[in-house]
């Protein structure tokens, strides 16, 4: 979390405790609104968990973007001409 903390107070020109209290609010606030394994997934992200982490991060969020594209006519051959 320590890059991402660096990151934030470089970007925004502010120190590094506000940084720190912008960053852990938005992780709470996303956490909040992930499921659970979710959840745990990114506090390995961005605890340093790496690119393990990240991927089953982002494979898990491609298969919930599907589900909700699937779910309103997004995707798949349902249409599609015989």
């Amino acid at each position: 979390m320590d890059e991402l903390v660096s990151l934030v107070a470089q970007k925004a020109g502010i120190g590094e405790d506000k940084a720190r209290t912008a960053v852990e609010s938005v992780v709470g606030f996303i956490k909040g609104r992930l499921p659970e394994s979710m959840a745990s997934q990114l506090d390995g992200l961005i605890g340093g968990g790496g690119a393990t982490a990240a991927k089953d991060l982002t494979g898990k969020l491609g298969g919930l973007t599907s589900g909700l594209t699937g779910g309103l006519g997004g995707g798949g051959d349902e249409g599609g001409s015989a």
